[in-house]
């Protein structure tokens, strides 16, 4: 019989019943634990555990760029600017540098951050309407 994780569970469903905005807020959110993790791991000089957690985050920078709405301008703006965090990502996995990490990571947060106030003032405005949260 299959042992039920109810963590895991959980999770799926806040996976699967969340709306596009909030599964970006995941992906962000998804991001800096990893690049916190790498972080670690290049502290405690473990190479193979900041390779993996760099990659994670690099994976997960490359779905939002293959979720933008290239038909809205700051689309462009948004590309550049993970490419950017990308390239610092894959140059900190080569260097073994926290400060890139830490430069990436920055901008990562700073975008979560955004990403939460918009959340916040497109809920408050569906609600001043009479729509759903």
């Amino acid at each position: 019989m299959a042992v039920i994780n109810p963590y895991q569970t959980y999770q799926d469903n806040s996976v699967n019943t969340a709306t596009p905005a909030e599964l970006t807020l995941m992906l962000y959110n998804g991001c800096i634990k990893f690049i916190g993790q790498a972080k670690k791991a290049i502290s405690e000089k473990n190479i193979e555990e900041k390779h993996i957690n760099i990659s994670k985050a690099q994976n997960i920078i490359n779905e939002l760029i293959v979720t933008l709405n290239m038909d809205i301008d700051i689309s462009t703006e948004m590309k550049r600017l993970y490419d950017f965090i990308n390239q610092r990502l894959i140059e900190a996995n080569i260097k073994n540098e926290l400060k890139l990490l830490e430069e990436a990571e920055g901008f990562v947060i700073e975008f979560r951050d955004t990403w939460k106030e918009v959340i916040i003032i497109n809920r408050k405005r569906q609600h001043a309407q009479g729509g759903l949260v």
